[in-house]
């Protein structure tokens, strides 16, 4: 048997040398596209814009690899607000047409263009009073010939070594579709409040739609004190209630100051056993940071994250305090 050649081994790229020349073929294909976008690609956004205002939808089509990535294009444009359905090209023919209604976008997806089960969708297709627009790597194609508007989506160079595997043409294909969604989301003026609607479950809906009031600690369980309680009296309050902070309410239980375990520490570094004869009000936070019921619980730990604090009192529109949030309630529901 021979022997191997040693330097022969040495020679071969690494697996991590075979990953990034994966990498970098796709982010130059990928660049490529970018600077090539053009007023197809607006006419693209406007044409699917106006089939969303009308109370249309956009109905994706693609046939192979090109079937799996109208699949996550038709999803990523619904979940921010353009409804979208991903079609079947071959059970279209066979029942599933009846999805397409008049008005709605066509979004084919082909790098050749010439894909067979494609072509024998379009004449059922253009049956239909809809606007057919392609992301296509021939633009000289059947399926060009059929649209209404044509996204040059071509590359130069797949990412497989063998040039055969669908790669640097699937990304993008994908990132034109992301680009789709997004620049729709913008125009639309879609707001995070929208993009909980369409997303409440799991920590990303936690995080969109919980609203203070929905974590706060009820005013029944805080340590609510005056102005003029005294230290030991104060802490007493803040044990009963196994709470971190007492809130300070003036004659007519509007919020006057908060009192914490960190005050009282800093307060008996500054006065030492005779603390035990001051009022909180000497000692306490007036006007401490405070937040209304109804904000958003992100709005919440923004805030806490910002003044570096552990709590904030919850008021009402007359601001006398309605609950009380801690960083531990945060973390509770997995915001942290």
């Amino acid at each position: 048997m021979g022997s191997v050649n040693q330097s022969t081994i040495n020679d071969q790229p690494s697996t991590i040398q075979r990953a990034r020349k994966v990498f970098d073929t796709e982010i130059r294909e990928l660049t490529r596209l970018r600077d090539r976008l053009d007023a197809a690609f607006e006419e693209a956004v406007t044409t699917v814009r106006r089939s969303i205002q009308s109370g249309s939808k956009v109905i994706v089509v693609g046939v192979g690899k090109c079937s799996h990535v109208g699949d996550k294009i038709a999803a990523t444009l619904t979940s921010t607000g353009s409804p979208a359905i991903a079609l079947n090209s071959l059970n279209a023919l066979h029942g599933d047409l009846g999805i397409v209604k008049d008005g709605d976008t066509i979004l084919c997806l082909s790098s050749s263009g010439e894909t067979a089960e494609m072509l024998n969708l379009l004449p059922a297709l253009r049956r239909f009073e809809v606007r057919i627009v392609s992301f296509t790597g021939n633009v000289r194609s059947s399926l060009a010939r059929y649209s209404d508007v044509v996204v040059d989506v071509s590359v130069e160079h797949e990412a497989c070594p063998l040039a055969l595997a669908p790669t640097s043409s699937t990304t993008a294909m994908l990132v034109l579709g992301d680009a789709l969604a997004m620049t729709l989301l913008e125009a639309s003026g879609f707001q995070p409040e929208d993009f909980a609607r369409f997303h409440p479950g799991g920590s990303l809906g936690r995080k969109l739609l919980t609203k203070a009031a929905d974590i706060m600690r009820p005013r029944a369980q805080m340590a609510v004190i005056s102005p003029e309680t005294t230290v030991p009296d104060a802490l007493d309050a803040m044990t009963r209630q196994r709470a971190g902070a007492a809130v300070v309410v003036d004659a007519e239980d509007r919020l006057a100051g908060i009192f914490t375990h960190g005050d009282f520490v800093r307060a008996f570094r500054a006065h030492g056993p005779e603390i035990s004869s001051l009022s909180v009000e000497r000692l306490m936070t007036a006007n401490p940071i405070c937040i209304e019921s109804s904000q958003l619980a992100v709005e919440v730990l923004a805030v806490l994250k910002k003044h570096r604090i552990d709590d904030i009192v919850v008021i009402d529109h007359d601001r006398k305090p309605a609950g009380l949030i801690d960083v531990q309630d945060l973390s509770r529901i997995g915001l942290l």
